[in-house]
């Protein structure tokens, strides 16, 4: 397993792991943004008013709601990475890091604009008289490439479960063990019986819950999230200035933040940003397909909405609690993850400027700093050998080792920096990322330790979300490729897959869900462009149409 993991990361390596892929995804935003005159600002007030349904019209085909519409896509991207893949952006790149990501999402408010468009464009009704639309219809019904076109929908059925699926249920589980002390299994168990009461039912029960669960999650989350910044009022100017000060210099090395350069916070920002809203993935316009509407322009421009809800909104409100709360750059009590760990031969101290320009360059893969190679020699827990651990990107403190739950005393293998033996624990103080940091922030506020609650439960809620939908995703994706008669089945497996992963080891799954988002984005991408000038001449014909219906009303045009 471990062998075919490495595998799938050397292919992504070249693909979605590229930094070509991420200059892709913001070069066709920032064309679209010029090319149709920057439409994230001229039609986002117009954009509100359809939402509301104020330019309905009856007869409209559908099985949705604008607003259920708009609610089931936001489930799919309102996940964990609005909670931990934040806290890891600003953990990896700093402030500047928030910035980036706020640009990547209004890029992507562009390219949703376009991508649901079209693909609600070329929809189709099928045998069950429900609409089925997304990316491979358009290149099927408009480009004529059903291979291109079968290459995404198989993709997408294989990131329903790398994406929404399986690491979704098993970061739930995860945080309720940690903070309830609940069986995994059994929080598998107990979702997964929900989780199929909901999709079975197919999109018209999905939209009536996801159209309850998204403002209700959102609205937790927001109040949570605001009484913590409140809470550090006084640091809430300071964190601005933070996240535009450094914003073509990098994050400065302050407290166990070693810093990161410009390119290092541009990469991590974009990279994060993109993937948290999937603008340009082509997920969303599957389900904007189920909207009622008798043009497709309208849709587009609801989902114009998203990466300012999911990221400029919500994204944002997470970094700010970071940031104000100080728990960014703070050490904490920690288990060590062998992962996040490299031991360096020399001593180093991260309050030296030239020591954190040293280790920053090495953890980049541009410095040539001595890794450990050897055995460290422990007593009572202590480590008596010469070296520097560093964890999670920060120097560890109060370092202790443990083997079977005692104090070690014994030589710790170590090849390259890293733990060569996995019988013993390392504990100690460092940065810590993820849904974790998120977890101490609100922690050391006005909530104190109930603030962990918070999180999980947001977690819980965010991450229970983006598994309905991306089963509808799945589910049309079966549809275009073998029918309807197999999407129950696809529901089954998808239903067993999300327990099972709620107990099982995941790795392999990220690493494929890394692999087919880059299998859905490229064909998706190059499909739009060849699309740039119907674009614009369906979005002249919108306007034509809509003073015709609605004669008087003032346009963005």
């Amino acid at each position: 397993m471990q062998e075919l993991n490495q595998i799938l990361q050397s292919i992504n390596g070249y693909i979605g792991g590229h930094p070509w892929f991420v200059f892709a995804l913001l070069g066709t935003g920032l064309f679209f943004t010029f090319y149709l005159r920057f439409p994230q600002i001229r039609f986002f007030s117009h954009a509100l008013k359809i939402v509301k349904g104020k330019f309905d019209k009856k007869g409209d085909e559908g099985d949705a709601t604008h607003f259920q519409a708009l609610a089931t896509a936001l489930s799919g991207t309102v996940g964990t990475g609005n909670i931990g893949g934040v806290a890891l952006a600003i953990h990896l790149g700093g402030p500047a890091a928030l910035f980036w990501m706020l640009v990547t999402a209004f890029l992507g408010m562009t390219t949703k604009f376009v991508e649901v468009t079209l693909s609600h464009k070329y929809r189709e009704k099928t045998d069950d008289g429900t609409m089925a639309g997304g990316p491979m219809y358009y290149m099927k019904n408009r480009l004529n490439m059903r291979w291109l076109a079968a290459i995404f929908a198989f993709a997408t059925i294989l990131s329903s479960f790398g994406t929404g699926n399986m690491p979704q249920i098993n970061n739930i589980a995860t945080s309720l063990n940690s903070t309830f002390g609940w069986e995994q299994w059994i929080i598998g168990a107990v979702l997964a019986v929900l989780l199929a009461a909901v999709i079975l039912g197919g999109i018209k029960r999905i939209v009536k819950v996801t159209e309850k669960l998204v403002p209700m999650m959102a609205l937790i989350y927001f109040v949570g999230a605001l009484a913590v910044i409140l809470f550090n009022y006084e640091n809430i100017i300071p964190s601005f200035i933070s996240i535009f000060s450094d914003i073509f210099t990098g994050s400065s090395a302050v407290g166990g933040f070693l810093g990161a350069n410009l390119a290092f916070a541009f990469n991590r920002g974009v990279n994060r940003g993109l993937f948290s809203n999937e603008a340009g993935q082509g997920s969303a316009p599957i389900a904007h397909a189920a909207a009622k509407a008798h043009e497709p322009v309208s849709e587009g421009m609801v989902a114009i909405l998203e990466p300012f809800i999911d990221t400029i909104i919500i994204c944002t409100l997470t970094g700010l609690v970071l940031l104000s709360s100080g728990a960014w750059n703070k050490k904490f009590d920690n288990e060590f993850q062998s992962a996040d760990l490299i031991v360096f031969e020399n001593r180093y101290d991260e309050t030296n400027e030239a020591d954190a320009k040293k280790l920053f360059g090495q953890l980049i893969g541009e410095g040539n700093e001595p890794l450990f190679t050897g055995d460290l020699q422990v007593k009572d827990g202590e480590i008596e050998t010469d070296a520097t651990l560093v964890h999670a990107r920060s120097i560890a403190e109060d370092v202790r080792v443990f083997k079977g739950g005692e104090l070690y005393s014994g030589p710790v293998s170590i090849v390259s920096g890293h733990l060569n033996q996995n019988d013993v624990v390392i504990k100690g103080k460092s940065l810590i990322h993820s849904a974790a940091l998120t977890t101490e922030a609100f922690k050391s506020s006005i909530f104190g330790d109930f603030g962990q609650y918070i999180v999980s439960i947001g977690l819980l809620l965010f991450a229970f979300s983006t598994a309905i939908s991306w089963s509808y995703y799945g589910d049309r994706a079966t549809t275009y490729l073998f029918g309807n008669k197999y999407v129950m089945i696809y529901r089954i497996l998808y239903v067993s897959g999300f327990f099972v992963a709620s107990f099982a080891d995941t790795t392999i799954i990220w690493t494929l869900s890394e692999l087919t988002i880059a299998l859905m984005t490229i064909p998706n991408l190059l499909g739009i462009l060849l699309l740039h000038k119907e674009m614009r001449k369906t979005i002249s014909e919108y306007w034509v149409s809509f003073k015709e219906d609605w004669p008087g009303v003032k346009t963005p045009e």
